[in-house]
């Protein structure tokens, strides 16, 4: 059995980039560290309908830029800004020695972000969907998007069944070996009446080579039609022949 790491924390450094940047000496590297945990758990609890895909924080000095990405921006913006503007102030007030500044991004196309797709898939877990269903038009969805490969894990008392077990869906390639692949992964948990159920999307959107992107190789070329026969030509014969009456007489 092959031990499983997390696909971004492999990549940090070659395709995908660190979600907390600053640094921090041995004295305060735990405190800042448990505060960046802290941000995350409040904005994930206060926003969680406007579908977030990551939280980026950066910090100079006494200085925190909290980056939203969500699919749905309104939610986060509220009425006349009155949300994002409750959000900082809890967010001064609960850590007093800082300056918070709270901006929103939104997310292009939902269907590319893998959290967001693990989201997806668990709310439907949790108003009784198929899981089965739910995970392949999950995929379909990714595909359709633009995304090279697509792949879905469900697991947990799938149905309510005593005995837990695996679902999972698959299209394309996902190849996780491969250092230059940019692979979003994302996670979700849905909360059923009979038990949890965690949810893995892994999407491969692409090789990146250099810091560029490498284009997409598309469909597999078709296969070459068979050259044909010229006209006049006589007929290979078969190698085997068909054994004749004076064969079979001397096999009897």
């Amino acid at each position: 059995m092959g031990n499983k790491i997390h696909p971004v924390g492999l990549r940090l450094g070659i395709t995908r980039e660190f979600e907390s940047r600053w640094y921090a000496g041995k004295k305060t590297y735990a405190k800042t560290l448990a505060e960046d945990r802290l941000i995350r758990e409040f904005i994930q609890k206060e926003l969680q309908p406007a579908g977030l895909a990551r939280i980026d924080i950066e910090r100079a000095a006494d200085n925190v830029a909290v980056t939203v990405y969500a699919a749905k921006p309104g939610v986060v913006i509220g009425k006349g800004g009155e949300t994002i503007k409750r959000l900082r102030e809890t967010l001064q007030s609960k850590f007093p020695g800082r300056t918070i500044a709270l901006n929103v991004q939104e997310v292009g196309n939902p269907n590319l972000s893998a959290a967001l797709v693990a989201q997806r898939v668990a709310e439907q877990i949790e108003r009784r969907f198929a899981v089965r269903r739910s995970i392949k038009q999950a995929v379909q969805r990714v595909r359709e998007a633009g995304a090279q490969g697509a792949k879905i894990v469900v697991s947990g008392r799938i149905g309510g069944a005593e005995q837990a077990r695996v679902e999972w869906a698959a299209e394309g390639r996902v190849p996780l070996h491969t250092l230059r692949a940019n692979i979003d992964y994302g996670t979700a948990r849905a909360e059923t009446t009979y038990g949890s159920l965690g949810v893995k999307a892994y999407i491969f959107l692409g090789e990146v080579i250099g810091g560029k992107k490498v284009a997409s190789s598309g469909a597999p070329a078709p296969r070459p039609a068979a050259p044909k026969r010229e006209e006049g030509r006589p007929r290979r014969r078969s190698a085997v022949r068909k054994a004749g009456p004076a064969a079979k007489e001397g096999g009897e």
